[in-house]
């Protein structure tokens, strides 16, 4: 099996810091640039699986940056270049506290609280008698809490977040008016490739009082998909939909009784299970692309990396 990048320890050139996040190891560069390594780890419930799941990180960093590209004309994007398949190099920001989530449809955690009785999300009400993966009279944006480490991300509603001061009342609004432009965007790529754009996340910075998109966007780990063949008739039939995203493995930890919890212990994944789970990223980047995957080469992934950043960053200079 490949070698997978579960962790990164570099030292380049002008370097002020690193923060190592959930997935994403994020080097300061000289407080102007950001050069983030997207690893191979794999959370769900906010927690870093064990194993971690090769050439998972060249298929969101490749993806994002196709569509960082594809959306540029709707707000300035914080990337400038993508030196190697599992890096992006770009401005640095002062990052927004919240993150947008748009749902389409209600589908997953939207679909648990409706399912336990909640009738309201972020705020915004939910009708009676709606079904599982139904798709909303017009997409919700329903706003979380960025969290600390080890902390869960939280709803949040948009009268809290500009009462509290999280966010300005006016910029508050750009963000969501970016974030509606932008799930629209990426669903009618989504559609042209024969796939649903069902929920997503987009995460905002500042600098030099301008609003950037930054981030990652309509990957597999911030974005759920459905196969747009066959959808209709399994919701009739009330029949779980073909999807691609990180759920399936959501629903296999809590099929072996894992959510996040207090006292509960991550299971066992066995090198069948990653490497299924590296298959359907790949089908993912296949899919929504429409481009063939080629495999980066993992025979020493960090010496790649350093190779292929340092040579970029002499030319930022």
């Amino acid at each position: 099996m490949a070698k997978a990048i579960t962790r990164t320890d570099f030292n380049f050139p002008g370097q002020r810091s690193v923060y190592r996040g959930k997935v994403r190891d994020v080097y300061n560069i000289e407080d102007k640039h950001l050069l983030m390594v997207v690893s191979d780890r794999i959370s769900a419930f906010d927690v870093v699986l064990p194993e971690g799941i090769p050439y998972k990180g060249q298929v969101l960093n490749q993806i994002a940056a196709m569509f960082l590209e594809m959306v540029s004309d709707i707000v300035p994007t914080w990337n400038i270049a993508s030196p190697d398949p599992n890096v992006t190099v770009g401005v640095r920001c002062e990052t927004y506290p919240v993150e947008m989530i748009v749902r389409g449809y209600l589908t997953g955690s939207s679909w648990r609280l409706y399912k336990s009785g909640g009738r309201e999300i972020c705020g915004i009400p939910l009708p009676e008698g709606m079904r599982e993966h139904q798709r909303f009279e017009k997409p919700l944006i329903t706003p979380t809490t960025k969290a600390e480490h080890g902390m869960h991300d939280q709803d949040i509603s948009a009268a809290e977040i500009i009462s509290s001061g999280l966010v300005s009342e006016t910029e508050y609004r750009m963000l969501e008016d970016y974030s509606m432009k932008l799930f629209l965007r990426g669903s009618d790529i989504a559609a042209r490739q024969g796939l649903i754009l069902v929920d997503t996340k987009y995460e905002f910075g500042k600098r030099d009082g301008k609003i950037y998109l930054i981030d990652e966007i309509h990957t597999p780990d911030s974005s759920r998909y459905f196969y747009a063949d066959g959808y209709e008739e399994r919701f009739a039939k009330g029949q779980q939909q073909r999807q691609l995203s990180k759920e399936f493995v959501r629903e296999w930890l809590m099929a072996n009784g894992f959510q996040g919890r207090s006292g509960e212990k991550v299971p066992e994944m066995t090198p069948e299970f990653v490497e299924e789970i590296s298959e359907r990223y790949i089908e993912l980047y296949e899919k929504i692309t429409g481009r063939k995957f080629v495999k980066a080469d993992t025979e020493d992934p960090l010496r790649r990396i350093e190779r292929n950043v340092i040579g970029c960053l002499a030319d930022l200079k």
